[in-house]
């Protein structure tokens, strides 16, 4: 527990209203959470919200328990038993409190958040297992999952919210963890769900077209990401993949170290790719030659953010590139899987055109465009609409044929996706168009009509283990379908 004086000494706020002589026990941003704690007193955090706003839920907090509201606006009648803080952002104020709160843990361990539309849960996943393999007791924040150390705890968001961020980084602390690995999303920094946090070190890896629906502008999108280097402090680093047309623009106005990764040109941390096939790549990494067991462009780029973030934090070199030889990819990142006939069945999350776009230039580079290539793909409900024809298109271009389906439709209408991405099919190759809304139905179609020592990519969901459908999850594993269809 904290004094509430002392939380407030790191929050800005523009009026205090009753006393501050207590401790907080307990904080709340969701009033149906709200209770009276053991020790110390509740405090309920009014935010306005995308979908509600947390002020109509004062009077219900404190009819719970809150004894400490903090808001952006008074209400028309000040309950006078209550202590009332007015601040001009909740959401900021709510990470500097969770952060206070739970004693500063990002201060207490090396935290290093990765950015970027692509990458950022294979490199974050990559770096906790091998961090671990090197003897460090380390915790990781992605898309997958949150792990400390070893042990598992579900994820349900790219980042946890700020209480709950904290909470698992004090977990982490007090277990003796020494590092943190954590994506770090466009949402989660405007949202202000890292605010209060101190970051040992930021990494980004690239930016494409992504969640236009939340930024409306891809200006909004590229700033929101550069946020998270703008407020890095003096003795961090900041890794950046110069060979991206935005790489240099996330660090203009950074005040940490600034490093750079790049398979393209001279750079502090250069790659080259040798040789680059189904079961791995062999490349240079300054000028030291190694062999992984991950393939394809993209993965050299995860792979190089990944050694330059380990020799930042101090990582013997040699000891690193043995240890990264032997690391296997993340759960729906390019897993393949291979018939007796010879053919490649990859399972891949690429829910952007850029991402896409590198899968099947990846399946074009390693089979050199001389086998068939069937991929399979749809586009999530109530996400950016703007990507649907593009998505399709982008699979026409590289793919000799295609098969469109559902994903995720959530509150849309699945069919109405589809027509949507169905826009982006060129006239030309529309006879190479299947559409198929159940998605079983189009797994097993794809493996069905994929000749043998074809590759048939199913795109999209990657790791996701459901389908939601008008608000109910239901089970649904791409990798599953793809191995029963491949008699695996």
């Amino acid at each position: 527990m904290n004094q509430l004086i002392q939380i407030l000494s790191l929050v800005p706020h523009t009026q205090i209203i009753g006393s501050t002589d207590f401790c907080i026990g307990d904080i709340q941003f969701d009033s149906r959470k709200v209770s009276k704690p053991e020790q110390g007193v509740s405090m309920y955090i009014a935010q306005k919200g995308t979908q509600s706003d947390g002020h109509r839920f004062i009077d219900s907090s404190i009819e719970k328990g809150a004894q400490v509201i903090v808001c952006e606006e008074l209400p028309s009648k000040i309950n006078p038993d209550i202590t009332w803080i007015v601040v001009n952002d909740s959401s900021e104020a709510l990470g500097l409190i969770a952060s206070a709160f739970y004693d500063h843990p990002s201060e207490q361990l090396k935290l290093v958040g990765i950015t970027g539309t692509n990458g950022k849960t294979t490199t974050v996943t990559l770096l906790h297992q091998l961090f671990m393999d090197l003897g460090y007791p380390t915790g990781l924040l992605s898309t997958i999952v949150n792990k400390i150390n070893n042990t598992t705890i579900p994820s349900t968001h790219t980042t946890p919210d700020a209480l709950q961020l904290n909470k698992l980084l004090r977990e982490m602390v007090n277990t003796g963890c020494e590092c943190c690995f954590m994506e770090v999303s466009s949402h989660a920094i405007v949202q202000h769900r890292i605010t209060g946090l101190h970051f040992t070190g930021a990494i980004f890896s690239n930016i494409t077209h992504d969640h236009l629906d939340f930024h409306h502008t891809f200006a909004n999108y590229i700033q929101a990401k550069k946020t998270l280097f703008d407020q890095l402090p003096v003795d961090s680093f900041a890794l950046t993949n110069i060979d991206d047309r935005n790489g240099t623009v996330m660090v203009q106005n950074c005040k940490s170290h600034i490093y750079t990764y790049s398979l393209l040109t001279a750079a502090d941390y250069k790659g080259r790719i040798i040789d680059n096939s189904f079961e791995g790549l062999q490349a240079s990494f300054n000028n030291k030659e190694v062999y992984f067991k991950l393939c394809g462009k993209f993965n050299a780029y995860n792979l190089l953010a990944i050694y330059g973030t380990a020799l930042l934090l101090g990582v013997n070199e040699e000891e690193l590139l043995v240890k990264m030889s032997n690391m296997e990819g993340a759960t729906g990142r390019f897993q393949v899987l291979k018939n007796d006939q010879g053919t490649i069945g990859i399972v891949d999350y690429a829910h952007t055109p850029d991402a896409l776009k590198n899968v099947l230039s990846t399946i074009k580079e390693i089979t050199q465009n001389s086998v068939e290539v069937i991929t399979v793909v749809g586009c999530g409900g109530d996400r950016d609409a703007l990507k649907r024809p593009i998505m399709a298109e982008m699979a026409c271009q590289f793919s000799n044929k295609v098969i469109l389906t559902s994903d995720n439709p959530r509150s849309e209408d699945p069919y109405e996706i589809l027509k949507q991405m169905e826009e982006g099919v060129p006239v030309s190759f529309k006879r190479n168009v299947l559409t198929i809304e159940n998605r079983k139905e189009a797994i097993k179609t794809g493996a069905m009509i994929v000749q043998p020592g074809g590759v048939l990519l199913i795109a999209g969901k990657g790791h996701e283990t459901y389908q939601e459908i008008k608000g109910v999850k239901h089970h649904f594993d791409d990798f599953e379908e793809l191995k029963i269809n491949f008699n695996l």
